[in-house]
C-alpha cells in the first residue's frame, strides 16, 4: 500500500463526513440522510481491493460485509434510534457501539471458525 492510496482513503472519508455534518447543521436533513446512506468507505475500499486482489476478493468481501451489516449494524442502529430520546444521544451511541462491537466480534469469530468468505 502506498502513501497516495492512504492519503486518498483519508481525504475521501473526511470530505464525506464534513459534507454530511455541514448539510445537517444547515437543516438539509434529507440530503444529509441521503449522503449518510452512500457507502463511501466500501466504495473506495472496493475500488482498491478490486485493483489489487480482483473481482473475486471484492465479491467475497461484499458477502462478508452484507451479512455483518445485518448481524451487527442493524442492531446498532435500532439501539441508537430507540435509546436516543430516552437516555440522550451520546449515551445511546455509546450503548449502540457496545452492541455493535459485541455482535461484530461474535460474527467475525463465527466466520473465522467456519472459514466463510475466504
Amino acid at each position: 500500500m502506498n502513501l497516495f492510496n492512504l492519503t486518498f482513503y483519508f481525504l475521501a472519508g473526511g470530505i464525506f463526513t464534513t459534507i454530511i455534518v455541514m448539510l445537517e447543521e444547515n437543516n438539509f436533513r434529507l440530503l444529509s440522510g441521503f449522503a449518510t446512506l452512500i457507502p463511501v468507505f466500501t466504495l473506495v475500499a472496493y475500488i482498491f481491493i478490486g485493483e489489487s486482489k480482483g473481482g473475486v476478493a471484492v465479491g467475497q468481501h461484499a458477502w462478508f460485509v452484507l451479512w455483518g451489516t445485518i448481524i451487527s449494524w442493524i442492531p446498532y442502529m435500532l439501539t441508537v434510534a430507540y435509546f436516543s430520546s430516552k437516555i440522550g444521544a451520546h449515551k445511546a451511541i455509546l450503548l449502540g457501539l457496545g452492541v455493535f462491537f459485541v455482535l461484530a466480534l461474535i460474527y467475525v469469530e463465527v466466520v473465522n471458525w467456519l472459514k466463510l468468505f475466504q
